[in-house]
């Protein structure tokens, strides 16, 4: 053991440890969730670059030296490298506006810099976590900092998921261009389309949200890194704001700009609730596909039955034979949370009160969450469900055949009340659309394959 202080007193602290007395104090009084804030390795990442470009800054304009900086950059870099994830021990749910989090990554960031620089972890008089490491800084630009870096770099993975997701999708629109079916509205027939415009509605749907998830990354761009305490740059040199947005940029291969207003945005929010809608957003369009994919694909024999969904797992313990759609089951659980989390995140950026919103560790973690699972919801999506779909060709030709929507067709040439006249006889005496039209008089076998003898036009491809 090694023996720290803080302003509470003196602890012990694991030798071994790189971590020091302000995080086993958060260890100790967020014993929440069990899910440290190493989980989430891009935001140890974000931190990382964070105090890199700091200590740059710090140099830059006489704050540290150089051997102290050179230790904590090298030792910044292994951070975000992902070598020590194992020593961001605080619980993700924690109090202090994200200090916890910071005192973390200062310490590590320290220790790893002392060992560096030749000397043993705890000698913080050669490198101390807050007079080198959080120099110029205070938690409340560098946790909003770092929250933001986080999630540019999350919501560029997942738009590679989704993309992933929307080519699978593609290939089974062009697959499936030729095989006719049922469109239906409010779960009853409506009239002809073809499986590959179903799947290619779908594809646009996702389309149109990775634009939205584009859009995100420029408001998240801003930063108020140099606004330290509450936005007003207390103890930081003339030109550190600029300076460590600058160096930043530049490390990240990404353009920060520094907040218009640094005191507004070190208490706004807003950025975080815009990114959880977009989460929510595509969320909800992959539960919808996913309960068209399981309606589609139920039965198999005493159900819709018009696709095959590919077989993943054993259905049921009692049932031989059963197998269920777990992988779209699992999406709409995915899309549940999402939801659920932007609840949260909306009621956190709500809660804000006066200079700093105290709320943002449940925001990281919420977004965080979010943006995680979306992203293996559409990986597990495309690579075990939509990519081994098969369709059941002659069911639904027969269900486009055999479907009274066809008559809708007819309303051009016999007029509405006619028409449902022609389902009504058809739906009565369980015939065709052919054979009401024919039984009723209202039209010649000539006439009524003129019109809709090809029912592929009805798909507006014809």
């Amino acid at each position: 053991m090694r023996l720290e202080k803080d302003l509470l007193g003196e602890r012990e602290v694991p030798f071994d440890a790189y971590w020091g007395v302000h995080t086993l104090r958060a260890v100790e009084n967020f014993p929440i969730s069990g899910v440290p804030i190493g989980h989430y390795r891009s935001l140890i990442r974000g931190l990382g670059f964070i105090k890199e470009a700091s200590a740059r800054a710090n140099l830059a304009l006489g704050v540290i030296d150089e051997a102290v900086c050179s230790a904590i950059i090298e030792a910044a870099i292994q951070v975000r490298d992902g070598n020590y994830d194992d020593q961001f021990v605080v619980d993700a749910i924690q109090g202090g506006a994200g200090t916890s989090t910071n005192m973390n990554a200062n310490e590590v960031i320290a220790n790893r810099a002392l060992e560096i620089a030749g000397h043993q972890k705890g000698e913080y008089q050669h490198i101390h976590p807050l007079n080198h490491v959080n120099a110029s800084q205070s938690t409340n630009d560098v946790y909003p900092t770092a929250i933001r870096v986080s999630m540019i770099i999350e919501i560029r993975a997942l738009l590679t998921e989704v993309a992933f997701l929307r080519k699978a999708i593609d290939a089974k629109a062009l697959e499936f261009a030729e095989v006719l079916k049922m469109g239906r509205t409010q779960l009853q027939d409506a009239v002809p389309m073809t499986l590959g415009q179903e799947f290619a509605a779908w594809s646009q749907t996702l389309s149109e949200d990775e634009g939205r998830l584009h859009e995100m990354i420029p408001l998240l761009s801003e930063i108020n890194l140099g606004g330290t305490a509450i936005g007003t740059k207390l103890n930081t040199p003339d030109g550190y704001s600029q300076l460590v947005c600058e160096i930043l940029s530049e490390i990240c291969e990404h353009n920060f700009t520094p907040a218009v207003n640094l005191i507004e945005a070190t208490s706004d929010t807003g950025v975080f609730v815009s990114v959880s809608s977009t989460f929510k957003r595509l969320a909800t369009k992959l539960s919808k596909i996913s309960n068209d994919l399981r309606l589609l694909s139920s039965g198999p024999r005493a159900g819709i039955n018009e696709i095959n969904l590919p077989a993943r797992q054993a259905g049921s313990s009692i049932m031989p034979g059963k197998v269920n759609p777990v992988i779209p089951e699992a999406v709409n659980e995915v899309a549940f949370t999402v939801i659920g989390n932007d609840l949260i995140v909306t009621m956190a950026a709500e809660a804000g009160q006066l200079q700093l919103n105290a709320f943002e560790p449940i925001i990281a973690r919420s977004l965080m969450m979010s943006v995680v699972y979306l992203r293996q919801s559409c990986h597990i999506l495309a690579e075990f469900c939509i990519s081994g779909i098969t369709a059941n060709v002659e069911h639904l030709r027969l269900t486009v055949e055999n479907s009274i929507g066809l008559v809708t067709a007819l309303g051009p040439k016999l007029g509405y009340e006619k028409t449902s006249l022609i389902a009504k006889h058809a739906q009565q005496h369980n015939m065709s659309v052919k054979e009401a039209v024919m039984d009723l008089g209202l039209m010649t076998e000539d006439e009524f394959y003129k019109l809709l003898g090809d029912v592929r036009k009805l798909t507006g491809q014809g």
